[in-house]
């Protein structure tokens, strides 16, 4: 799917997005006004909410139904390559009239300005005339609007024709041009609108964004169960060669994860050996920072010693303390989707004895290890592609990058940023999909 310049279709689903601000409230995206399924150029804010509707399908299914075919797109391209050398010659033009009281402009401008209008002039007949009964059904009142434009545009062609076979340059031949200049203003301007409606994309206009269905994930983590909502957008940034590129982002909100932390941390970290270290998690917060994350652990840390011969009872308390360490959380993701997670010490509040214990013993390594662990089954399990992205997307993907996000009320999101690679029908077959997906809602009970 090709789309021109700034149309906005409104075909509302609750949707999310890639930006800061992606989850109005903790849980995110619910409720709201209505957020386009798919928009060009000027988007609406991504933090509103909305329902879906039959007539928003209905939009849809509009859309569908009347964009371009590959071929038709060349040729709207063909046709605004002959108008821009013509709006260049006339302007050219124009630009010496300005200049001299006595125009008496190169010969060849006049030809030129001539022959690239009728080329365009029979490029759109050619063009009309490829539509199919859906597209004239569905396109009728901006067709007629190209029609009426290039009959007014074709009087002017054939005026400005016969005045440069004359044997003088008249004077008014500035006020000739001008009349032209607005004939052509207004073709292209009706042309424009055709192409909008039809999802045509010039060169210079790359702006496409399809918003995907948000879903929610249900895992279990340690023993606590945990929801990750998860969706995001894909927003083509070039066209090459018939094949679209475009950059996809996937968020998912951890904040469920963030919720259930010190319960999840505390039944893997907490241990009361008879004798040695005994540590219990006390209050854990999962915190955004950054491009990672934060865990920040508050703790009581006893040091017991048993007595030669290992006599039950006779142990011995040496040392007690309630440290705070702080671990920090950077993800990363490979080509294939592979997640990764690296842990790193940060700032230690603690007695010598424990802190010593935890940089230069195994607890230190045991204790990265186990939260390593515990927080990338969450992000594996809250960017299942296979439920988040429609079959067409899947094969098409490579990512690039994984970080956290913070989001409002210090929420913690997790970004997947990565990019797809669509032939013209691959794009086709992507909206279809999502397509199906809003029609399966929209009848599904609420």
């Amino acid at each position: 799917m090709s789309v021109f310049a700034s149309v906005s279709l409104v075909v509302g689903v609750v949707l999310l997005s890639g930006t800061a601000d992606l989850f109005a409230q903790h849980g995110g995206g619910r409720g709201g006004r209505t957020r386009p399924f798919i928009c060009v150029h000027d988007c609406p804010d991504p933090t509103e909410g909305a329902d879906l509707t039959i007539d928003d399908l209905k939009k849809f299914d509009h859309l569908m139904a009347v964009q371009a075919t590959p071929e038709q797109t060349a040729a709207y391209a063909k046709i605004q390559q002959d108008v821009e050398t013509a709006a260049t010659t006339l302007k050219t033009l124009q630009q010496l009239l300005e200049k001299s009281s006595a125009p008496s402009p190169p010969s060849d401008y006049g030809p030129t300005v001539y022959h690239s209008l009728d080329k365009a002039s029979v490029g759109t007949r050619n063009f009309l005339s490829s539509f199919s009964d859906a597209q004239k059904s569905g396109l009728k009142g901006l067709i007629k609007g190209v029609e009426n434009a290039d009959s007014d545009l074709g009087k002017e062609i054939s005026a400005w024709n016969g005045i440069f076979q004359a044997s003088q340059t008249p004077a008014n031949l500035g006020s000739v041009a001008g009349s032209i200049d607005k004939a052509l203003a207004r073709f292209q301007s009706e042309e424009m609108a055709l192409a909008r409606e039809m999802s045509i994309l010039p060169g210079t206009e790359q702006d496409l964004t399809f918003h995907l269905l948000q879903v929610t994930t249900s895992a279990e983590i340690a023993g606590q169960p945990v929801s990750m909502l998860a969706g995001g957008e894909a927003t083509r940034t070039s066209v090459t060669d018939g094949r679209s590129l475009f950059d996809l982002r996937l968020v998912v909100d951890l904040s469920d994860l963030q919720d259930n932390i010190t319960e999840i941390l505390r039944s893997q970290l907490t241990s009361a050996p008879r004798c040695g270290q005994r540590m219990e998690v006390r209050e854990a917060m999962l915190l955004p920072q950054a491009a990672a994350g934060l865990a920040v652990l508050h703790l009581h840390h006893e040091r017991w010693i048993c007595p030669p011969g290992g006599s039950e009872g006779g142990e011995l308390l040496v040392a007690a303390g309630d440290p705070t360490i702080e671990v920090k959380l950077s993800p990363s993701a490979d080509a294939s989707g592979d997640l990764h997670l690296v842990t790193e010490l940060g700032h230690i509040d603690a007695d010598e004895v424990f802190r010593d214990s935890l940089t230069t013993r195994p607890l230190g390594a045991a204790l990265l290890g186990h939260i390593s662990q515990l927080v990338l089954s969450a992000m594996q399990k809250g960017t299942d592609l296979k439920a988040i992205l429609p079959p067409a997307a899947r094969e098409a993907l490579t990512i690039r990058k994984a970080q956290f996000q913070a989001g409002g009320a210090g929420q913690l999101r997790l970004v997947l940023d990565g990019q797809l690679r669509f032939s013209e029908e691959q794009t086709k077959e992507f909206a279809e999909q999502l397509r199906q997906q809003l029609s399966a809602k929209a009848a599904s009970p609420q």
